[in-house]
């Protein structure tokens, strides 16, 4: 599967952070029945590998799962044993050097052009914008600029209204922790996750 091209014409990538495994499975769980299909579940969760592995064995492979979060060599070895489509870091961690190493695609934390060229130059498949709301859309265009070809997604910030300028901007997609989660991650509605959710997909026309 091209992930690029994949998170290319869904746009929207959910950020789970909950309180534990079977929070973060049920917020899976309602995005998915919303018609989210792409989904991170950060390792600042407890059980973040576990709830991995779970939602890996539950959905087939059109659902796209992977890893937040990721710091350490060890816990690329550990979602990549739990079958984790992709790899996100937060920065140019020793957990993206390892997950490059293993094969697996990487999403790469950065800021600056200067971080944006190294995280390429690892082997990162795109390159996480964050935090995007820094300096909000226009950045992307700027860093498009001298950087035409390098695959951008927008993270941190982006709201539902936000969202669709930071594709106009030059991001191939955007993804959206707290914003789109809100309280689910800690036990809140999941009726109101599917509402969130069904308003993204309607801003980003997906």
């Amino acid at each position: 599967m091209d992930l690029l091209a994949e998170l290319r014409n869904r746009k929207l990538l959910a950020i789970i952070r909950a309180d534990g495994a079977d929070t973060a499975l049920a917020c899976v769980e309602t995005l998915v029945e919303a018609g989210v299909t792409a989904l991170e579940i950060s390792l600042t969760t407890p059980g973040g590998v576990e709830a991995i592995a779970k939602a890996r064995s539950q959905y087939d492979p059109h659902i796209l799962i992977g890893a937040g979060t990721v710091v350490t060599a060890a816990q690329a070895d550990e979602v990549a044993a739990a079958r984790a489509g992709f790899v996100v870091t937060p920065a140019i961690t020793r957990g993206a050097h390892r997950a490059v190493q293993l094969g697996l695609p990487l999403l790469c934390g950065a800021l600056t052009p200067t971080e944006v060229v190294a995280a390429l130059d690892l082997g990162a498949t795109a390159v996480k914008i964050f935090p995007a709301k820094l300096h909000g859309p226009g950045y992307f265009s700027e860093l498009r600029a001298p950087l035409p070809d390098a695959p951008l997604i927008a993270v941190g910030g982006v709201d539902a209204q936000s969202a669709p300028k930071y594709l106009a901007a030059g991001a191939l997609a955007v993804g959206v922790g707290s914003p789109l989660l809100g309280d689910a991650g800690i036990g809140g509605s999941l009726a109101e996750l599917a509402i969130r959710a069904s308003t993204f997909r309607t801003e980003l026309g997906v």
